[in-house]
């Protein structure tokens, strides 16, 4: 009898010390519990036949992720990736699983970092370029808009694709018409209200004008804006939204 009882005592003892592991692991103070991990990281990672290899990550909470990188310089592809990721036993890093390969990241506040086939950070002159910044989705200045419609239309059949960017440091506004690259100056005031001014751009001819001309009329009359989502809509007034934008990391 006794026989019989000690094996069943000890897988009895493996469970709890198990789960013990576990629940500590959980309780932890490290990144997969402590930290707002979950969103949209951006950066550009060394290349040793390209400008850089623009890299765009999304770490969702079912444990998924999406990958797009864009090789500066070299080609204009953008390519995508889908796998789910997993973290350490101690928390503080997460590897990307896709079909043919896996990569590791260290997850700090903000930010994650590339680590190398050994699970080392990389080392060198080019240390800091590895790591890749969180992005709020929300935050207006600093961030690619893509124009997605306007005056209710689409935006389709362009010679190249419109944008914005509302820079922090000079409070300048730059971007592309669809034809045209134009740059100015804007302001921020109380009421999420907005003024662009002092607008100029290239004088390219493109086949399709109605585009840039619509555009160029919505930044000289907008006068409040709104961000939910991820979307950005410029207004004059309470009347309709004039254009809507999207956050694109590679449009520019």
């Amino acid at each position: 009898m006794i026989k019989k009882i000690v094996p069943f005592l000890m897988v009895a003892v493996l469970i709890v010390s198990c789960k013990t592991n576990k629940d500590s692991a959980l309780n932890a103070d490290n990144s997969m519990t402590n930290l707002d991990w979950d969103g949209t990281y951006v950066g550009i990672i060394p290349c040793a036949d390209c400008d850089g290899i623009k890299t765009v990550i999304e770490l969702n909470n079912d444990l998924t992720y999406s990958k797009k990188t864009k090789y500066l310089g070299k080609s204009t592809d953008i390519y995508t990736e889908q796998g789910s990721f997993n973290w350490n036993n101690s928390g503080s890093e997460v590897t990307l699983k896709s079909e043919n390969k896996s990569q590791t990241y260290f997850v700090g506040e903000t930010v994650i970092t590339l680590l190398d086939s050994s699970g080392k950070k990389i080392t060198g002159a080019l240390t800091n370029n590895y790591t890749l910044k969180k992005q709020d989705a929300n935050s207006l200045k600093n961030t690619p808009w893509k124009l997605v419609e306007i005056y209710g239309k689409p935006i389709d059949k362009v010679t190249k694709q419109p944008f914005l960017v509302l820079n922090t440091e000079d409070n300048r506004i730059s971007g592309n018409t669809s034809c045209n690259g134009f740059g100015g100056e804007y302001k921020l005031l109380e009421g999420n209200r907005i003024t662009v001014s002092k607008i100029m751009h290239t004088m390219m001819a493109c086949p399709n004008m109605e585009v840039e001309n619509k555009y160029m009329k919505v930044l000289e009359v907008a006068d409040n804006y709104t961000v939910v989502n991820g979307v950005l809509n410029l207004n004059k007034g309470r009347m309709a939204t004039m254009a809507k934008f999207e956050v694109d990391y590679f449009v520019n």
